[in-house]
């Protein structure tokens, strides 16, 4: 299925040829989130560079691939505001999407600089709300 978001310029996704061919796929807003998710074992993580997707990048998501999307931005409340519009963006061009809540405010990367495991990060992923 084609959706009306088509590419204009620069700015996709960083990672996401590495990601596109998994079933989910983690959208973090930063190069340090996707890092830590990465070394975390989570190689479906890809990193928007801010708390917005642009036409690029919302067109990645809606390749017509079927892919499960994860938000995991920021746990502030700037950061779960910008989770719950994208969330609804995304459902309405027909992605299934999910939005994760990190503890305290953290963003993905704080969070195991924090002590979390990638079991402890699983749980969210388990726990993701749409």
């Amino acid at each position: 299925m084609r959706h009306r978001f088509l590419p204009r310029g620069k700015g996709g996704l960083y990672g996401w040829e590495q990601a596109r061919s998994f079933a989910a796929v983690i959208v973090v807003e930063g190069l340090f989130d996707v890092a830590t998710l990465w070394q975390a074992g989570c190689s479906n993580a890809v990193a928007a560079l801010g708390a917005h997707l642009n036409r690029t990048q919302m067109a990645q998501l809606c390749d017509g691939e079927p892919h499960w999307v994860y938000l995991c931005l920021d746990g502030d409340e700037a950061g779960q505001a910008a989770a719950h519009i994208l969330l609804g963006k995304l459902r309405r061009a027909g992605v299934q999407a999910r939005r994760l809540e990190l503890p305290d405010g953290h963003d993905p990367n704080s969070f195991f600089c924090a002590g979390a495991a990638a079991a402890d990060f699983q749980r969210l992923l388990d726990r993701a709300r749409p």
